[in-house]
């Protein structure tokens, strides 16, 4: 133990500012990883709206007027359907007006495709 005259290299205010520095790093570092968790969860929210609201609107394209959209264009100017093309490519492909069509959605961030038939 030392004497409280003697001077020592123990200097309380440096390790004072390092536990501080240390914590702010910490709760940024979380901040971070819920910001990138939740955004994921949002994407993941978009693709199942956006395959929900095709197949709806399909399906009251068929039960209104009788045949199958014939593009994704119909689709979006008839029955208001949106959806953020950055995130999303729709690939709509039309074997005729009485048969479903094949619909396949790439996600860009997750590099992931789900087909709907």
């Amino acid at each position: 133990m030392a004497n409280r005259f003697e001077k020592t290299s123990f200097n309380p205010k440096f390790r004072s500012g390092l536990n501080y520095f240390i914590l702010c790093a910490l709760l940024i570092g979380l901040f971070l990883f819920g910001v990138n968790s939740f955004a994921k969860q949002t994407i993941s929210y978009q693709e199942d709206t956006l395959i929900l609201a095709l197949q709806k609107d399909i399906a009251q394209c068929y039960a209104i007027e009788g045949f199958f959209p014939p593009d994704l264009d119909y689709l979006k100017d008839h029955y208001g359907l949106v959806y953020d093309t950055s995130i999303f490519t729709v690939d709509y492909t039309a074997f005729g007006s009485n048969m479903y069509p094949d619909v396949t959605i790439l996600n860009k961030a997750k590099k992931t495709a789900v087909t709907i038939r």
